[in-house]
């Protein structure tokens, strides 16, 4: 099999071919690097490409195969991990200038378990700076561009998994969701993506931005492979005081069972609320498909209405940055990082300001701004205070909604991939494109996108977002499986 043979082949067809020792770890992760250095140079997906230690891991697995043992399902297959989970081995820089060249003294937990699992990582993929943006264009180091039409986005602030994802340059990746960052990368690159009911994967080593919406989760090509992924990554860590010592559900066993295509006594709700006439058209029509598909596989679906959504994005972005105002103060050029100004003539608060000054960018300064404000004596209670009431109200229309369908359905993202630049600089634009997403994150639920049909707009992909309960994972899967074997293929 050839190496472009291998790149095409989902994961799980990989670890199986792996396993039965059809070929190497070793020749299939020497295919990806190859993959990388042919095309990675246009589409910026890595920022730190690890091919000496993956081989080393591949090497191992092989040795641990032939000797009949096997570390995981998933044991053998290649990864690109997001630049925002610390590694020992390799930089962790958050795409800001900030942490250019930081390597942690420590591995995040997610980092320790793919390594337990035998999965070579074979990088570390771009990001807008902190997790914070749509695009990837916020990345102190390029933006990323979407391998459908590199002229265009690839989604953010996990652009980079995604577009390696959608580049054949992995066939599994790691990102995080705060508001959306694994969703709508997912939705815009046509591949799947997960954010995990919140505490199910551990937070340890996962570069704050807003903790109390922060969840890392697993990104494929497939929905299998997505659950493969999942199984790996979560479970309870005493390291991280959010960590939900819990069963994790069978995602694995509900992806096979949801690719059997029958969904009878299934009930899914579609959200008023995210159905708009203010979504591109193509997006809509996509979508409308793919709930009578939905349909046609046996679920009955009825709309509910969610009325607090309609305030999700402003209580969101009162949350965020100030949660974010808080967790980046750590960054004081005292410990850790870049360090500007420091020849003795200036005090450790000037040395710390012309730090900030030169090493964030400017939308990380703008979310530190606002969260400072709401923050601040004599605002808190009008500002961040409401804030937190709307997102119990928001919880509080989910629970209502659960109560009548089993999951919720939506568009992922109002739209497809919009041209690069064209949104960079109005935040409110990009904050936009989040609109469908971010009630999920308010509420610590679960949520996944899988590749719906084309736009017939402009030919570019659109993304089916599907919700359920806190830990009603494994319904995501279901639904998922069921649906993609029903879609067939996108292009």
């Amino acid at each position: 099999m050839s190496e472009a043979d291998l790149t095409r082949l989902s994961a799980a067809e990989l670890a199986e071919k792996i396993h039965a020792r059809e070929v190497s770890s070793v020749q299939v992760t020497e295919a990806h690097l190859q993959r990388i250095a042919e095309v990675d140079g246009e589409l910026n997906a890595f920022l730190h490409v690890a091919g000496e230690q993956a081989l080393l891991t591949a090497a191992e697995v092989d040795r641990a195969i032939a000797a009949g043992e096997v570390a995981s399902a998933l044991a053998g297959v290649p990864l690109a991990l997001k630049d925002v989970f610390t590694t020992t081995d390799m930089p962790t820089t958050c795409g800001s200038k900030i942490l250019e060249g930081w390597v942690s003294p420590y591995d995040a937990t997610v980092t320790s378990k793919l390594r337990a699992a035998g999965i070579p990582i074979i990088g570390k993929t771009n990001m807008d700076e902190f997790a914070m943006g749509s695009s990837t264009e916020n990345s102190a180091y390029g933006p990323t561009r979407n391998p459908w039409d590199t002229e265009r986005i690839p989604g953010g602030s996990g652009g980079g998994s995604a577009a390696a994802l959608a580049s054949y340059q992995a066939p599994l990746a790691i990102g995080t969701d705060t508001g959306g960052s694994i969703r709508q990368p997912a939705a815009v690159t046509a591949t799947v993506g997960t954010k995990p009911t919140y505490g199910t994967v551990s937070r340890y080593g996962l570069v704050a931005c807003a903790s109390s919406l922060d969840q890392g989760g697993p990104c494929g090509r497939t929905v299998l492979d997505t659950a493969l992924l999942h199984e790996v990554i979560a479970g309870y860590d005493p390291k991280d005081s959010t960590s939900r010592n819990a069963p994790v559900p069978g995602v694995v066993a509900a992806a096979r069972e949801g690719a059997r295509g029958d969904l009878s006594g299934l009930k899914v709700g579609v959200v008023k609320e995210l159905h708009s006439d203010s979504y591109q058209p193509g997006v809509l029509a996509s979508f409308d498909a793919a709930v009578a598909a939905l349909k046609d596989l046996g679920a009955d679906v009825l709309e509910v209405s969610c009325p607090n959504f309609e305030h999700a994005l402003a209580a969101y972005y009162l949350i965020l940055p100030s949660e974010v105002s808080s967790n980046l103060a750590r960054f004081d050029a005292m410990r850790y990082g870049l360090r500007v100004s420091d020849d003795g003539q200036h005090s450790a608060e000037q040395v710390m300001a012309a730090t900030r000054e030169a090493g964030f960018g400017p939308e990380v300064k703008r979310r530190i701004m606002i969260g400072t404000y709401a923050l601040s004596a004599g605002y808190y209670d009008a500002y961040y205070g409401k804030a937190l009431q709307v997102r119990t109200l928001i919880a509080q229309d989910f629970d209502r909604a659960y109560e009548q369908v089993d999951v919720l359905v939506s568009p992922t993202s109002p739209f497809t991939p919009w041209k690069l630049g064209e949104k960079v600089n109005d935040p409110l634009a990009m904050y936009l494109s989040d609109l469908c997403t971010l009630p999920t994150n308010l509420a610590g639920h679960c949520a996944m996108s899988v590749p719906s049909r084309l736009s017939a707009d402009d030919n570019l992909p659109v993304g089916l977002q599907i919700m359920a309960p806190a830990m009603a994972d494994d319904r995501l899967y279901r639904v998922g499986a069921a649906y993609e074997a029903a879609r067939g293929p996108i292009a």
